[in-house]
């Protein structure tokens, strides 16, 4: 298996999971919930921008709808980050019990802290995918390719160093991060095309969280628990 593939692969072979399998009701009952909110407050602000009659209203209600609809697939992406923050414990716990039953309780980061991260997490997403979107109008194409960029650097950086911080403090996670930028990006990459795929951008906060879990393995493997990690 190449190993690029290897975190989003074992991720979703363990979708049935029992805790997976909850985690992923739960969560995609939040995601479409959170997608059709999105979906009407975008729609509700392209037709307050746009007051128009007749059939050019018609038109611009049509072509509206669509872009709402775009624009909700759009920003589902720092939603999926945040929702996969309420759940990434119960997560990893779950994959370290199928494929690391031999790692130690997890001790890390304060639950205070992880919990703020993951809101922080959230907001940063949100500012990032809106420079993303204005990047994609403004330029298309490039536009496009930059913002495919931009959200695989938030959802890399911001998953793996949110699952790192089960397992030891901010500052040694964020320095494993480093260690390891290039493959865990790499990872990002791949979440971030599902991100914009109906129905499999629901499974992300699972299985985002999921490979993550293995991605910090990996990177554990490669070069060795960083200065200031507690028990890995």
């Amino acid at each position: 298996m190449i190993p690029l593939m290897t975190p989003i692969v074992r991720a979703i072979s363990q979708l049935d999971d029992r805790v997976l399998l909850g985690v992923v009701i739960q969560s995609v009952l939040w995601s479409v919930l959170c997608f059709a909110l999105l979906h009407v407050a975008a729609i509700w602000a392209v037709h307050g921008l746009l007051d128009l009659h007749g059939w050019i209203a018609w038109v611009v209600d049509a072509l509206g709808s669509v872009a709402a609809s775009l624009l909700a697939l759009w920003l589902f992406v720092p939603v999926a980050a945040a929702i996969g923050t309420l759940y990434f414990d119960r997560i990893a716990a779950a994959v370290e019990r199928r494929w690391y039953p031999a790692l130690p309780p997890p001790e890390g980061a304060p639950l205070s802290v992880q919990v703020w991260d993951g809101v922080i997490l959230g907001l940063r997403i949100l500012g990032l995918n809106i420079v993303a979107l204005l990047l994609a109008l403004a330029i298309p194409g490039i536009g496009l390719l930059l913002a495919w960029a931009i959200a695989a650097y938030a959802l890399g950086r911001g998953l793996f160093v949110a699952v790192a911080m089960r397992r030891m403090p901010r500052p040694a996670a964020e320095a494993l991060y480093r260690a390891c930028r290039w493959s865990v990006l790499a990872q990002g990459g791949v979440m971030a095309v599902a991100a914009y795929v109906p129905l499999l951008n629901l499974l992300l906060p699972v299985v985002g969280t999921a490979a993550m879990v293995h991605a910090l393995d990996m990177a554990l493997a490669r070069v060795g628990p960083p200065p200031g990690a507690l028990r890995v």
